[in-house]
């Protein structure tokens, strides 16, 4: 399809070129609407375009998700494998406060079980970013979904090798109000 035609005044359109010429405005459109930073400290991860702090504010005595950023993948045994900063490491095992939102990983409002990520998300099928920027969280007690954000306390595992791909779990995890 010639481009110069859908974009001569004095030609009429056809259905193909107002479909490529909308397909270029949403583009342009989306592009501008979207700055990618990475978290201070971090290298962005695949997808994730804004910075977590974009969302919330570091809290005095809560684990910042810049710190769980500081991971890279290496290749072992012909394998991609999490390689964790000392400073990622020194928290396995240890207590810790984390805030973020909620994605339920079972039916109903209250979870015992969801993931803890960096970023509201923005759709229901769509992960809001990579596994550095997500936790699974194990909770002690029911803990009621909400689109706002939550802090939770518990125990944090740093996982090098999980199955499912996480970095990271917290488990007998409470939500702190």
């Amino acid at each position: 399809m010639n481009l110069s035609l859908c974009l001569n005044v004095r030609h009429r359109p056809s259905g193909g070129c107002l479909g490529l010429l909308l397909a270029l405005l949403c583009l342009s459109l989306g592009a501008s609407a979207i700055t990618p930073v990475a978290p201070s400290g971090a290298i962005a991860a695949p997808g994730q375009l804004l910075a977590p702090s974009q969302f919330l504010k570091e809290k005095a005595g809560f684990t910042p998700w810049r710190v769980l950023a500081r991971v890279e993948l290496t290749k072992q045994s012909g394998k991609l494998r999490p390689s964790f900063a000392a400073e990622v490491n020194a928290l396995n095992t240890k207590p810790v406060k984390v805030e973020g939102f909620m994605i339920p990983l079972d039916i109903g409002d209250k979870q015992k079980r969801f993931l803890l990520v960096a970023a509201p998300p923005h759709c229901s099928f769509c992960l809001p970013a990579g596994p550095d920027a997500m936790i699974e969280i194990r909770a002690k007690t029911n803990v009621r979904y909400g689109f706002e954000a939550v802090s939770l306390s518990g125990t944090l595992q740093v996982l090098s090798d999980d199955p499912a791909g996480l970095y990271y779990r917290l488990v007998d995890a409470v939500r702190i109000e």
